[in-house]
């Protein structure tokens, strides 16, 4: 891994920073280039937010590279401030009935479990969650597992691309496929995936894809996609209604008020927002180019996947799944039972590593993130304060 990459970051150079999967970490030209957007637009807020004197040019160079990373059509992909976001639009525009079912997994992000209790709340529809079998060895045990649970009343298949809890990467186009085959709309939560796996929305397919670009894109806080497949954008509905919508637009070949299609225009032109955010994607695309993204990842994969190696000779505990489905970049380790919220103070209090630890169903994990600010010292690092704190978490417990 190049020895110079953490200087092209912001991150204090005090903390082991080691979640880079939580909120991302923006490299210093990045930010340079977001910081010089929102300067233009204080200099001249209304020459730069009104659409017809350069807003809508920028807006659309910026969904043309989205459209470009991500094997989308840039009509059919629109920017939204996070993932959740993004999930939120697509999920309320289903229409949803009595009955009706959502066939997920036990792995899916909480704020997005929270969306669907709301969802089935108002509607009468049912959440069924299929346990996804541990560890995770094969996209063929993925699949049967997943798709016992469809039946006549499945109405939407959702899941992760990329789980948060557990840090797999889920097969998922089979599975995206077998829907669309039955009838049943596919919603994918792909918060981790952008900048970390490769994504081509045309061959996965999916009805609904939303994911974050400020994490391993690496683009500024506050900026996402939200992708509709080709056939279905008259369904969405945007969470705000606001100048870029308007009734007579949902019909075929008609363009939004901006010029763009209706969905991009009702989902981006909200009212005043900053959108510098979205602005400074091209360039955390352009940042990744230069320093040859596909090597850094692949050094990061390696050392991931080398530190977990080490804990499980450490602890003994079996991992969640096999190497080629975990997250590329990151990796959910099990450690033995312990009180997780005393572990992940005392990692950073007393060794200034900054790491999620935490408790999912029956296992205790402590998630790494590798990314080309990290290093090999600092992996050294985290498995020698692992060594003394769960034994001085075992010390404890006993007393």
């Amino acid at each position: 891994m190049p020895t110079n990459l953490s200087e092209q970051f912001l991150l204090d150079p005090d903390v082991v920073f080691l979640n880079h999967g939580s909120f991302g970490a923006c490299p210093r030209p990045v930010f340079e280039d977001y910081q010089r957007w929102q300067l233009q637009l204080e200099r001249q807020p209304v020459a730069f937010l009104d659409s017809r004197r350069g807003l809508a040019k920028n807006l659309h160079a910026m969904r043309d590279a989205m459209a470009s990373e991500f094997g989308a059509p840039a009509d059919n992909i629109a920017a939204v401030v996070n993932a959740t976001t993004g999930l939120n639009i697509a999920i309320q525009s289903i229409p949803l009935k009595p009955g009706d079912e959502i066939l997920t997994t036990d792995h899916e992000y909480n704020a997005l479990e929270k969306t669907w209790a709301y969802v089935t709340r108002k509607t009468g529809a049912k959440i069924v969650h299929v346990d996804v079998p541990l560890p995770l060895t094969s996209a063929q045990q993925f699949h049967d597992a997943i798709a016992a649970g469809f039946n006549e009343r499945t109405k939407v298949l959702f899941l992760s691309h990329i789980t948060s809890p557990t840090a797999l990467l889920f097969p998922v186009e089979s599975l995206i496929a077998e829907a669309r085959q039955r009838g049943v709309f596919s919603v994918i939560d792909g918060a981790h995936s952008p900048g970390h796996t490769p994504i081509d929305l045309r061959a996965m397919d999916p009805d609904f894809y939303s994911g974050n670009c400020h994490k391993w894109l690496m683009s500024p806080k506050g900026s996402a996609f939200l992708y509709v497949r080709p056939g279905l954008e008259t369904m969405i509905d945007p969470l705000v209604i606001s100048h870029g919508w308007t009734v007579d637009n949902k019909e075929a070949g008609v363009r939004g008020p901006f010029g763009n299609s209706p969905f991009v225009d009702e989902v981006e032109m909200q009212g005043t927002r900053d959108p510098a955010a979205w602005l400074a994607i091209p360039a955390a695309i352009e940042f990744r180019r230069l320093h040859d993204w596909a090597t850094v990842q692949a050094e990061c994969r390696r050392l991931a996947q080398e530190t977990a190696a080490r804990l499980r000779e450490l602890t003994g505990l079996p991992a969640l799944s096999a190497p080629e489905f975990s997250a590329p970049q990151m990796v959910a380790m099990p450690i033995p039972a312990c009180d997780t919220a005393w572990l992940k103070e005392a990692l950073l209090e007393r060794y200034n590593i900054e790491i999620p630890v935490f408790e999912w169903k029956h296992h205790h994990i402590v998630r790494l993130s590798c990314q080309g600010y990290n290093s090999r010292a600092q992996m050294d690092t985290l498995i020698g304060a692992l060594t003394e704190l769960l034994s001085l978490g075992k010390a404890a417990r006993r007393a």
